[in-house]
């Protein structure tokens, strides 16, 4: 089962991943980080399918995908 890992400090709410995501799991959160940016979380673990496109799109580097 694939993982969805959002490092909170590096994001910066941009959205690119929330739009490239085919299942539509990221969406921005309501708790914001030391840089005052409310962060991307995954909504649903269980149904990513480990595709990265969200990491690969994701300019600061702030997301991992474990299989």
């Amino acid at each position: 089962m694939a993982k969805v890992n959002i490092i909170s400090k590096y994001c910066k709410s941009c959205g690119l991943c929330i739009d490239i995501c085919p299942k539509k799991i990221l969406a921005i959160g309501d708790k914001s980080n030391e840089k005052g940016y409310f962060t991307v979380v995954c909504t649903d673990q269980d149904k990513c399918i480990g595709c990265t496109l969200c990491a690969t799109v994701c300019p600061d580097v702030a997301i991992e995908v474990y299989k």
